[in-house]
């Protein structure tokens, strides 16, 4: 038999044994009698055995047809249970739902809004992935992934921006009573640098005042580091100059320890994106999470 043809008939050959007749199973199906008929012929020829003994008044199942059948209706079954977990007419979020977030803005900012988001859709399973690491959406098999980033790089998957903030550069009074203060971001050249190893060019940092043409500056990189917790902890310890943004900073910017440099200059704003793989067939979960991001964060 060829398997691309194993589940023909199989739907038309299980509502005729359920209505008990080829006129009742074609009025439900909406085909004809006689197109009904010819279909069960063919399951029955492919097959090499009778399903059906027949009568003018009646159908009824042969053994073997009764064994068949057995099996067919619990695939009808299982294939109807799979196409309520995809399809869209059923609006209520359920299922697993696979998302990937950074460390500190899942700390600060995302804890909140998933814990409202679980409560509201109890049918909905949770795999949240917290990491600053690089993730493929598509390859690794997730849902969406949260990112934060100034731009992000050309993609053929859909960003939504749901946050934005400021960044600042910050050190701390014990770096600067080693090393000195730098008035000019130029002076970073002659600085150890705390750098955000996620960036595209993690050691280049751009500065702009108003009145005066944009410029970049290629610091030192005396440490990259891939988490912004670790390089605040860093500042902290007196060990570099570092630019992050403010969803990290808790209270450093009140922190009498942390003094904030170059202030009369604009820094680049961080924007945090939901990307995910298409707006098409996109489902409940998905798209209740990612409207319920854009609420809670005010993007």
């Amino acid at each position: 038999m060829n398997n691309n043809k194993l589940f023909d008939g199989i739907l038309i050959f299980v509502q005729v044994v359920k209505s008990g007749g080829f006129g009742a199973a074609a009025q439900t199906l909406g085909h004809s009698s006689s197109h009904v008929s010819k279909e069960v012929i063919k399951l029955e020829s492919r097959l090499g055995v009778r399903l059906l003994n027949r009568t003018t008044r009646s159908v009824a199942l042969t053994p073997e047809g009764e064994a068949y059948f057995q099996q067919c209706e619990q695939l009808v079954i299982d294939a109807q249970s799979a196409l309520s977990l995809v399809t869209q007419n059923d609006e209520i979020p359920r299922g697993a739902l696979k998302i990937s977030c950074p460390i500190g803005f899942s700390h600060d900012h995302l804890k909140p809004v998933i814990a409202k988001y679980m409560q509201q859709y109890p049918n909905v399973i949770l795999e949240w992935d917290v990491s600053d690491k690089r993730i493929d959406v598509i390859g690794d098999g997730f849902d969406l992934a949260v990112r934060a980033a100034p731009t992000l790089d050309e993609s053929s998957l859909i960003c939504k921006r749901i946050y934005s903030c400021p960044t600042y550069i910050v050190a701390s009074k014990s770096y600067i009573s080693k090393y000195g203060k730098p008035y000019h971001p130029r002076e970073l050249v002659n600085h150890n640098a705390i750098c955000y190893s996620n960036l595209k060019m993690p050691g280049r940092w751009e500065f702009e005042k108003q009145g005066e043409k944009p410029f970049s500056v290629d610091v030192k990189q005396r440490i990259k580091c891939n988490n912004g917790h670790m390089e605040l902890a860093m500042v902290k310890a007196g060990l570099g100059i570092c630019r992050l943004p403010e969803f990290f900073m808790g209270d450093v910017l009140t922190n009498d320890d942390i003094e904030l440099l170059f202030t009369d200059y604009t820094h680049p704003t961080v924007n945090v994106y939901v990307i995910y793989p298409s707006r098409k067939h996109l489902s409940p979960k998905v798209r209740r999470f990612i409207d319920m991001l854009s609420e809670e964060l005010n993007a």
